[in-house]
């Protein structure tokens, strides 16, 4: 859970909110055009997304071995944490060189979290997996917003002359904080966690092969694992329409006219709305399961898209928001700990590897839906509408999936 805490900050402070703004404040300074700089930042994000969906269910299988699975994940979030400090440290007109170092940054944050995600199945019984799950994301809201109103506040301090400060150093500052907190909170897993459920390792054979050949056998005996296949379409489509919500929202803001300043008030109360949320979800998990309290999230963004299509001024986007934060990290912590029920134990990085891989090609198709459709129609309100179909398709696919209490493998 206090990995949780210290992780969040990059997906704030870098994922969404600081190292977004420096980047473009630094593509401009060297004259390239908003929408050619937009580009080389997708461009990047798109390369990270792409390598770690790749190696991450075969990451995954190799570190299903026994003693790896910390090995693995203390690799990857030393490569995320340190390659974040070191943006601070980047030649402020090389903006080419600064997407490189975000891009690592990026490949080391997810591929810490495979590992991660897949300790859950380590650190509580099946009983306790909702609420751990959901306390982590609560945590980490709740974290999150302690560097981020640091590094907000030495920002526009910083801008508006207060400290003597130039903005862009405050904002390098910002990616420093980030990459102290992430560290200092991972201690306590590094410290405590270890790796229960393995795959003996046979020093006669080569973990690599073996990797690939029991991959191979996974994708052969599918029928074997149809449920948790079944689980991950569902998850494909509606946490797509969640992502989607999450990473557009700010665009939606902006078409409104609302103001830089006032999207970071709504985000960071958003996070704070969010922390007791996910918890919620936890604990009525254990009275109602876990799937269904999925029903109960998926039908709140059902809610959420048709409530966008009508939405005009920012009392309506501050509603929209509210909506959000009630939704978004329980539908989150109630996947996680859903499919760690689901797979075998011993084999749970691979799988999760797999989970990685539906999480992120799912970024792709709601917000490609959202610009065809905004496109064709000339109104961003329809596309915001169309992500409907991706939440109606994973709540119809969820219904096949069955409860884990009633899987045997």
């Amino acid at each position: 859970m206090m990995y949780d805490w210290g992780n969040s900050a990059y997906s704030i402070i870098i994922t969404t909110a600081v190292f977004p703004l420096f980047y473009k404040s630094v593509a401009s300074n060297a004259g390239i055009a908003n929408s050619d700089s937009t580009a080389y930042l997708g461009y990047a994000v798109a390369f990270a997304t792409f390598i770690i969906a790749m190696i991450g269910p075969i990451l995954g299988a190799l570190a299903d071995y026994e003693g790896l699975k910390k090995k693995f994940f203390f690799t990857f979030f030393a490569i995320g944490s340190l390659s974040t400090a070191s943006l601070a440290f980047v030649p402020e007109g090389n903006g080419t060189l600064l997407l490189v170092f975000y891009a690592i940054t990026a490949v080391g944050f997810h591929g810490a979290n495979i590992f991660y995600d897949a300790f859950l199945v380590d650190v509580t019984p099946e009983k306790r997996m909702d609420q751990v799950s959901a306390r982590g994301f609560g945590l980490g809201y709740i974290g999150s917003t302690i560097p981020f109103i640091i590094s907000i506040a030495l920002i526009m301090l910083a801008d508006k002359g207060v400290i003597p400060l130039a903005t862009g150093f405050a904002m390098k500052l910002a990616f420093v904080i980030t990459a102290i907190w992430w560290i200092v909170f991972t201690v306590p897993m590094l410290k405590y966690v270890v790796q229960i459920h393995s795959i003996p390792r046979d020093p006669d054979v080569n973990i690599i092969k073996g990797s690939f050949v029991r991959l191979g056998r996974t994708f052969k005996d599918i029928r074997k694992y149809r449920h948790v296949f079944l689980f991950l379409v569902a998850y494909f489509f509606y946490i797509d329409g969640v992502g989607t919500i999450i990473s557009m929202s700010t665009a939606y803001g902006t078409d409104l006219g609302i103001s830089a300043t006032t999207l970071l008030i709504i985000l960071f109360v958003t996070q704070v709305v969010a922390a007791p949320f996910a918890i919620i979800y936890g604990r009525l998990s254990q009275k109602f399961t876990g799937k269904k309290m999925l029903y109960v999230g998926i039908f709140v963004y059902i809610i959420v898209c048709i409530y966008a299509f009508f939405m005009k001024t920012e009392t309506d986007f501050w509603i929209l928001a509210m909506l959000v934060a009630t939704s978004q990290g329980g539908i989150q912590a109630l996947s996680r700990s859903y499919f760690a029920k689901l797979v075998p134990k011993e084999k749970a990085n691979e799988f999760f590897g797999f989970y990685n891989i539906f999480g992120k090609f799912a970024s792709v198709m709601g917000p490609l839906l959202v610009g065809v459709t905004s496109q064709m129609t000339g109104h961003s309100s329809y596309g915001v509408f169309s992500l409907v179909v991706l939440f109606i398709v994973g709540i119809i696919v969820l219904r096949f999936v069955p409860e884990p209490d009633q899987v045997r493998i």
